[in-house]
């Protein structure tokens, strides 16, 4: 496995959950890559606005 990759487990409503990997599917993407997606979109536009953030 890719040192690069992390698991992690998501608790959240089941209901939402559905809904979401509905939306995710209409645009082509897995839930996995939906979520990936919305990171990466939130983290650019918290730097945007504050900065590069450094990591180790």
């Amino acid at each position: 496995m890719d040192d690069k990759l992390l698991r992690y487990t998501l608790r959240v409503d089941r209901v939402l959950f559905q809904k979401f990997r509905y939306v995710a599917e209409s645009e082509g993407r897995s839930a996995n890559k939906e979520i990936e997606q919305f990171i990466k979109r939130h983290v650019a536009a918290y730097e945007k606005e504050h900065g590069k953030i450094e990591t180790k």
